[in-house]
């Protein structure tokens, strides 16, 4: 699916489905955040917007948002509004990670830092599929290795659409998508008082931030796009591009653990580290261990390279299967809590954004492309998702970037991203023509604009938010001999946190 899909032409179409600023301007009310968060230093307040924007007088939904006001109101210019990621990513604390993890004063006293939770997430109006824990580890593939598998595949994820076509929930979710979101934000920009946001978005934040930008682009302020989605954010494409971005983000690992061969007894080379994680995949398909098959072995190896902080927690996992011991205990990611409705939102959004193949064998001839092309995990990747059964075509078609809106998009990426490979950057920055520049960094993982990770790359962005300054033109950005560099516990504490998060879908 290369832009085959349906296109909405231009802007004003799109937007002529929102409901204009000055209809929905309530006030907020700042006070204390949700009980199940603590961090004293955030505000919280929730926003009234309608579930379908079509019918802005209709059924509403509650968007709730956070707050970390400018640490000088003086020096105030605006507000900076946070997505993590997902689709289905919580975000009110997310702007206070950020700034643990590092982010300048400068920064701190230029801006309000907003999150939000999007529509159908934990705290803003959630969402439930009522599936079941060994199902809320499943929504990625199981990795097939032939076409009998991706048959079963098909038949579970059968099974969790017509879960959700069901549920409590199923009058909501063809609402769940990632233009009614973006649409959230500028109703949150409205609420707020401003005439216009910057904003920062990780992963898919990336593609939400695009829609809105193309939405609504002269309520753009400054607008920053980290670990970039393609142009079509999370469709059939995005899904098979994970496989890529492992096969790119792995050799780093196999570096790694080889240099700590004497500590871990992984392979005293990458390429016996490489040979070990076949190795490994093979024994744990035929005898599952600790909750682990080879599939979510495989899972699990993915996620666990998004951050190079979280490479000691990966070597324990795979040390303990090479010496049939059990796993750690939090190897597996949690299915209890908020995970529901976070999935649920994924799914939604995923599956209501593009529409998606319906026939098997388009996935087994994917998987068997894949599965040669990406051997790490494209079995997986290629395989069906519940999205080749969703019970609910798109609600609209999606939004188009294009060259066309303000010139004040910095889009950053690392080369060997695991999640969002540099292909997808690439198509994403030829989208949106000179409205933006690329910042290119050699580093591998998931995420640019950390402090500890390469100083040029989190400069460009610093320097952009803060001073307004980009990169005339793309702008490449070398490997630093302190990307590994120990980190604080601070910032360990934040960087488990992204791990984690990262790790639910």
């Amino acid at each position: 699916m290369r832009r085959t899909l349906l296109v909405v032409l231009a802007t004003a179409a799109l937007t002529a489905t929102a409901v204009p600023a000055s209809a929905i301007q309530p006030a907020l009310h700042w006070g204390k955040c949700p009980a199940d968060i603590s961090a004293p230093a955030l505000q919280c307040a929730s926003l009234e917007v309608p579930l379908d924007y079509r019918n802005p007088a209709g059924t509403k939904i509650s968007v709730e948002i956070s707050r970390l006001p400018s640490s000088d109101p003086a020096k105030r210019r605006g507000v900076l509004l946070f997505n993590p990621g997902g689709p289905g990513g919580t975000g009110l604390t997310f702007p206070l990670e950020m700034a643990q993890a590092g982010l300048p004063t400068s920064l701190l006293a230029e801006y309000d830092l907003i999150g939000f939770d999007p529509r159908g997430v934990v705290h803003s109006s959630p969402v439930s599929c009522d599936l079941k824990p060994e199902q809320l580890l499943t929504i990625v593939p199981n990795y097939a290795h032939n076409p009998a598998e991706v048959t079963a595949a098909a038949t579970s994820a059968k099974q969790i659409s017509r879960q959700c076509a069901t549920s409590t929930s199923a009058s909501i979710l063809p609402y769940i998508n990632t233009a009614n979101t973006a649409r959230d934000m500028d109703q949150i920009r409205a609420a707020l008082g401003e005439s216009k946001i910057s904003y920062f978005g990780l992963s898919y934040g990336t593609y939400l931030g695009g829609v809105y930008a193309s939405l609504f682009p002269e309520r753009t302020d400054r607008v920053v796009l980290d670990s970039i989605l393609g142009p079509d954010g999370y469709d059939i494409t995005a899904s098979r591009r994970f496989a890529e971005g492992m096969q790119d983000r792995f050799p780093d690992f196999a570096k790694w653990a080889a240099v700590r061969d004497s500590s871990y007894g992984l392979g005293a080379t990458p390429a016996e580290v490489t040979a070990n994680f076949f190795k490994l995949a093979d024994k744990l398909d035929q005898h599952p261990t600790g909750g682990f098959d080879g599939s979510l072995f495989r899972s699990a190896t993915h996620s666990l390279i998004y951050q190079t902080s979280a490479f000691p927690r990966l070597a324990q996992l795979w040390q303990a299967f090479r010496t049939d011991q059990a796993p750690p205990d939090d190897s597996l990611p949690s299915t209890s809590g908020p995970i529901q409705s976070q999935v649920t939102t994924m799914l939604s959004v995923v599956c209501g954004d593009h529409a998606w193949p319906r026939q098997i064998s388009t996935y087994q001839r994917n998987v068997a492309h894949d599965r040669a092309a990406y051997p790490m995990l494209g079995g997986a990747t290629a395989n069906v998702w519940p999205c080749a059964a969703w019970s609910y075509q798109p609600s609209e078609p999606p939004v188009r970037f294009s060259d066309q809106g303000p010139s004040n998009l910095l889009l950053v990426q690392n080369l060997r991203d695991p999640a969002t490979p540099l292909s997808g950057a690439q198509d994403t920055r030829e989208a949106f023509g000179n409205r933006a520049r690329m910042v290119t960094v050699d580093q591998g993982g998931h995420g640019v604009a950390l402090p500890y990770l390469n100083s040029c790359g989190f400069n460009a962005v610093i320097d952009y938010l803060v001073h307004g300054n980009r990169p005339g033109t793309d702008k490449f950005c070398g490997a630093e001999a302190n990307a590994t560099r120990k980190l604080t516990p601070q910032q360990q504490q934040v960087a488990d946190k992204i791990t984690d998060r990262l790790r639910q879908y």
